[in-house]
């Protein structure tokens, strides 16, 4: 059992993050999330007309996520273009997403959230889901609750928040198990939980405490960005 991470953090102790709102011009709404060395940018586009037709809900408008990794991203080169890593997290982030969103105003509609990873150091399917949380919010779209995320897990035999490259990397102990949650803190509900590895109940219970907590404090920083970008248009 580790008694202290790789980077010295405490076991319940996240990365620095940060949150900026309207960094993409030419989107409807924009946001970016850092989280340690990970950076997550989604630009959203939309309300439109959805086309072909058939694809139409009549009833109420459809969400489409993409989300994708920088060539650059990465210290080993990413092949561009989609992959089904990232056709599979593009599916997540909808599902994670959908259930704070009122789609009702915009039948026959689509939405389109890009989620580019600019830079990657572990917890990039989270950061880009705070992201486009924050994102869908710029662009006015009617929403219950801002959605937070972070990834939770246990390494070495410890329960420990946000999990960084070298923890994920870690082989000596079998490996991490790692458990990706998005939260909307206001009404206490999950809308994502994920998990690959091995872990007890107890301690799968203590780490979506610490999953929980975290979120409170992601989505206090996704407030302040929103709250900033309107500030500065106010004067």
């Amino acid at each position: 059992m580790i008694d202290k991470r790789p980077d010295g953090r405490k076991f319940e102790e996240m990365r620095k993050i940060e949150g900026k709102v309207g960094i993409v011009k030419r989107a409807d709404g924009s946001a970016m999330f850092k989280i340690g060395d990970t950076v997550a940018i989604a630009a959203v586009h939309g309300p439109r007309v959805l086309h072909p037709r058939f694809l139409q809900d009549p009833q109420k408008g459809v969400l489409r996520c993409n989300y994708d990794m920088a060539t650059f991203s990465v210290s080993d080169r990413k092949k561009p273009g989609p992959s089904r890593r990232s056709t599979e997290i593009s599916l997540v982030t909808e599902k994670s997403l959908l259930p704070v969103l009122d789609l009702s105003m915009y039948p026959s509609s689509v939405i389109d959230v890009f989620i580019e990873i600019t830079q990657a150091n572990a917890g990039t399917r989270c950061a880009g889901i705070v992201a486009a949380s924050m994102a869908l919010a710029h662009a006015g779209i009617p929403m219950k609750d801002l959605v937070s995320a972070i990834s939770v897990g246990k390494v070495g035999g410890r329960v420990v928040v946000d999990l960084d490259k070298e923890e994920e990397d870690l082989e000596s102990f079998g490996g991490p198990t790692d458990i990706p949650i998005a939260y909307t803190p206001k009404n206490g509900e999950f809308t994502l939980l994920q998990l690959d590895g091995n872990i007890t109940k107890e301690e799968f219970i203590e780490a979506l405490k610490l999953g929980r907590e975290s979120c409170k404090q992601i989505q206090k920083e996704q407030e302040r960005a929103l709250k900033e970008v309107y500030k500065e248009k106010g004067k």
